[in-house]
């Protein structure tokens, strides 16, 4: 059965309006990009999504009470509940540094969650 999904492009600033035809699971075409990047995202879109988590996690003795954080590789679309969960569950111990290791292998995704920012 032919399908096709509308989407915009976050690939890169463009914001490309880019159809997608499916037959089933199988891409058949994908139009409307202007960049390389924009045919390998709406391939995955469609097909295995993907996001990159960014949040806060707690601090214990620091001189903020929270750090900014985010997954060091994008995970499944569908995991993004659970890893939020462990997320707000975590309190990490002061001091932090930028790529720091705060959460291993989040919610069972296999990216950890790391440190954006220093905190004292």
């Amino acid at each position: 059965m032919m399908e096709k999904r509308e989407l915009i492009c976050i690939g890169c600033p463009m914001g490309c309006r880019v159809t997608v035809e499916l037959d089933g699971e199988t891409v058949t075409s994908v139009s409307g990009y202007t960049c390389p990047r924009g045919k390998t995202y709406a391939e995955k879109e469609v097909s295995n999504p993907t996001r990159i988590v960014t949040s806060t996690v707690k601090v214990a003795g620091g001189s903020k009470e929270r750090v900014s954080c985010k997954t060091a590789q994008d995970i499944p679309k569908t995991k993004i509940a659970e890893v939020m969960d462990a997320i707000n569950k975590a309190c990490v111990n002061a001091p932090i540094g930028i790529g720091d290791v705060l959460i291993e292998d989040a919610a069972g995704t296999g990216v950890d969650v790391v440190a954006t920012a220093n905190v004292k």
